[in-house]
């Protein structure tokens, strides 16, 4: 065989393999997708315990004001507890904390559905959801998991880090969908039920996987992630993100309900959800270039501008299909902007602190949603669900705002 026929060999379509593309091989990593399993059927559940509530309670009492503030007392609840929750994590393993605060979460979820069912005062709604705050950030342990296998690794973690985001943006999409179908094909406590079933089970599977638990440290030598440089300027931004959310979920199903198709909500903000998970997914395979600090505005200013058009197709037209499509293009920029903040809170964690620091992005998201979710519902009732689309606008002009203003503690590791 000549040189020449051996150099057309090997340029042969049949002889050529396409390299694995960046999430075959995130999963291929030894043991990943083993915890990746469980904490998915952990996760889907917060996709679905704010809408089964917010459901529940508004169906059965007949107030959205009452919905929003249980959701957001048990939200706020969350944020004060998360971080001290993630803290034992960190200092004593994944499994030994976990899964006993999972346990207690889950009594809580199934006293509100107890206190609904038997029509119980309101003042013990508050008490139930709150006592839900226990409840471990699945998804913060998880990106621990990856930031420990893929230590050094710039380009895989940025990759485990979109793929962690579209994961949460997936639980976010189907999750609304399932609830919202189980309250109203089933009974109005369905929804809170399952979820509490694939909480805990998901937290077995997640727990069960040691070979991957990112190493316990009971005395950490660094100081805490609240005190790091730059990190309370990042908690301001999720607290503004935070009422985005928060009031786009109230809001939503307010606006399906008024339009007389309450059954509607889940599969609308599933829609958001998608888009978000779709543009994560795009954006873990890309590589973006320049400071990760200086792509944070322009992710927050596209999500600003882009949630205009669902307050716009909702006072112009009061359509609720044209409203579903506008949140599918106005979720588009969520996932980009999560994974930037993410990898910028990372960045700026004390060694031996990322699930405490990462939680703490997340308490200040979900401090946001409690936010978002009383006024957005105060809005709805004290004006309209169409007026109430202007409350995630503004939390976002909020958190361009804050964007823009000057960031301390420039990481050094500049991707």
């Amino acid at each position: 065989m000549t040189a020449d026929t051996l150099v057309v060999a090997d340029f042969h379509p049949r002889t050529r393999r396409r390299p694995p593309g960046p999430y075959r091989r995130l999963l291929s990593t030894p043991g990943a997708r083993a915890f990746t399993i469980g904490n998915l059927l952990a996760r889907l559940p917060m996709g679905m315990f704010s809408v089964s509530a917010v459901v529940m309670i508004a169906g059965t009492r007949g107030s959205y004001a009452l919905a929003g503030a249980v959701t957001a007392t048990g939200l706020a609840a969350t944020a004060l507890v998360a971080p001290w929750t993630a803290r034992l994590v960190d200092r004593h393993g994944q499994a030994r904390v976990a899964l006993p605060a999972t346990l207690v979460a889950a009594l809580g979820s199934l006293a509100l559905l107890l206190c609904v069912r038997y029509d119980a005062p309101n003042w013990t709604l508050f008490a139930a959801y709150a006592a839900t705050a226990t409840t471990p950030n699945t998804g913060g342990m998880a990106r621990a998991r990856w930031a420990h296998l893929l230590r050094g690794d710039t380009d895989g973690l940025h990759t485990a880090n979109s793929f962690e985001q579209a994961a949460d943006e997936l639980c976010f999409m189907l999750g609304p969908v399932l609830a919202a179908a189980l309250c109203t094909a089933l009974f109005p406590e369905a929804g809170t039920l399952v979820g509490v079933v694939l909480l805990v089970t998901g937290m077995l599977l997640f727990t069960a996987q040691r070979s991957t638990e990112p190493p316990a440290l009971p005395r950490p030598r660094t100081k805490a992630p609240l005190r790091a440089p730059g990190i309370p300027p990042l908690l301001a931004v999720c607290l503004a993100m935070g009422g985005i959310f928060g009031a786009l979920e109230v809001v939503t199903i307010a606006f399906a309900d008024a339009q007389g198709h309450r059954t509607a909500a889940g599969v609308v903000l599933a829609l958001q959800a998608a888009g978000s998970c779709a543009a994560g997914l795009l954006y873990g395979a890309l590589k973006p270039t320049g400071p990760v600090e200086d792509r944070l505005p322009w992710c927050v200013a596209a999500m600003t501008t882009l949630l205009t058009l669902p307050l716009l197709a909702a006072s112009l037209t009061g359509s609720l299909p044209l409203l579903a499509a506008t949140l599918l293009i106005a979720g588009m920029a969520t996932a980009p902007t999560m994974v930037t903040t993410m990898t910028l809170v990372q960045h700026r964690t004390p060694e031996g602190r990322l699930n405490e620091g990462m939680t703490l992005a997340v308490t200040g998201l979900l401090g946001g949603i409690a936010c978002g979710s009383a006024v957005g519902g105060w809005t709805v009732e004290h004006a309209s669900p169409t007026a109430a689309y202007g409350v995630p606008v503004t939390a976002a002009a909020a958190a361009l705002l804050l964007t823009l203003l000057p960031l301390p503690g420039r990481s050094p590791r500049h991707h």
